[in-house]
């Protein structure tokens, strides 16, 4: 599956596949934690706007995002210098991070993440945690999600190497305290200078970017993913999934709600610890509570527009006309992901919905794992004008 602005690299051609299986194989597994496992965007979406607001200043979106994974040093001294604080970085990285602290028990998995955790770490196949956080943060971050302590054998920050990340040592030092070769590590990052590490490295990279409509800042990486949830293990020599349903995959149900305009949903909320996540792309299914009070099969689609920057959520209601729910209020979970066929090319604008798909949803909604979400608090009946109170 693919969209117009980030495509799998390793799903192109048959030759690419041939080039991964003659490299040496993957021994060991390196993750990042911000953006990669963990939404700690979302869940701290908002504190630095505030905390601008004492000095008059606003965030500037792309200044920000070109501090994606710098160490929290040079993102303290940037923004000081960015938005002309007068506050020295120590004064503003002191006042910052005890706002952060606060939101990071917020901060929820990345979908497909604790499933690529609990899989591998269940395989038996090393991993290590390398962040450019410091390492108690990085601590504190992890403890607050259940059995992820357990399943790393390392877990390292910035702090415990000579240089950060886009330097090589962090990755090279969690090979090290894993006795595992570099050559024989993958690591799956989400940021550009993390990947840039994890190359420098000698490693193979597999980015899941947090800039979900810049896609060719990542080229350099061997596989260019969507969300965790398209990882192939079995395609690094990896022990393959096993929880497929057909073509059909059991997610973390994900919530959200809008008014349904010309065919796309208005989400109300974008941002915070419960919006959907950026890395959310592809085509779901789930359960969509109409103004009625009905409770239908959808199938959703989800891409990001690049000319915008925007996402592009499509729900689909099975055995429903789409036109006679034009503009009401949807209430949407979000239970199952479907897989395309590797060699699907979807338009700019959204990802088209076949009759496969529909086929797929509806025939996975009436199994028991996927059906008793119908029946989630997060859908239960309640007076519509509560839901728009605040339009």
């Amino acid at each position: 599956m693919s969209c117009c602005n980030c495509h799998h690299r390793e799903h192109e051609d048959d030759e690419e596949y041939d080039d991964i299986a003659e490299t040496p194989p993957v021994l060991a597994v390196i993750m990042d934690l911000d953006g990669t496992l963990l939404n700690t965007e979302k869940a701290t979406k908002g504190i630095l706007n505030d905390f601008l607001k004492k000095y008059g200043k606003e965030v500037d979106r792309e200044k920000e995002d070109n501090k994606l994974g710098m160490l929290h040093s040079e993102s303290t001294a940037a923004t000081v210098k960015d938005y002309d604080l007068p506050l020295t970085p120590e004064e503003f990285s002191k006042e910052i991070m005890a706002l952060l602290i606060q939101r990071w028990p917020l901060a929820q998995a990345l979908p497909g993440a604790n499933r690529l955790i609990r899989h591998l770490h269940k395989q038996g196949i090393p991993l290590a945690l390398a962040s450019n956080s410091r390492t108690e943060n990085v601590q504190k971050k992890v403890f607050n999600q259940q059995g992820w302590k357990e399943s790393f054998s390392v877990i390292i920050g910035s702090d415990q190497v000579k240089s950060g990340k886009p330097s090589p040592d962090i990755f090279l030092e969690a090979a090290k305290r894993m006795g595992v070769d570099a050559a024989n590590c993958l690591v799956i990052e989400d940021s550009v200078v993390g990947v840039m590490a994890g190359k420098a490295a000698g490693m193979k990279v597999v980015a899941v970017p947090s800039l979900q409509t810049q896609p060719d800042r990542y080229s350099i990486a061997d596989s260019v993913l969507h969300s965790l949830l398209e990882f192939q293990p079995e395609l690094w020599g990896l022990p393959a999934f096993e929880d497929w349903v057909g073509n059909a995959l059991p997610i973390e149900p994900m919530y959200v709600q809008g008014l349904l305009q010309k065919g796309s949903l208005c989400e109300d909320t974008e941002d915070g610890p419960d919006a959907l996540p950026d890395q959310v792309s592809g085509v779901y299914f789930g359960w969509a509570r109409l103004s009625s009070n009905r409770i239908v099969k959808t199938v959703i689609s989800v891409t990001w527009h690049q000319n915008t920057a925007k996402r592009v959520i499509r729900p689909h209601l099975i055995d429903e006309p789409d036109e006679c729910i034009s503009g009401q209020l949807l209430h949407i979970l979000i239970v199952g992901y479907i897989r395309e066929p590797s060699n699907k090319v979807n338009s700019p604008v959204h990802l088209e919905i076949t009759e496969q798909n529909m086929s797929i949803a509806s025939e996975a909604l009436d199994l028991t794992m996927f059906l008793h979400h119908k029946n989630s608090p997060l859908l239960a009946e309640k007076p519509i004008v509560d839901d728009i109170a605040e339009e």
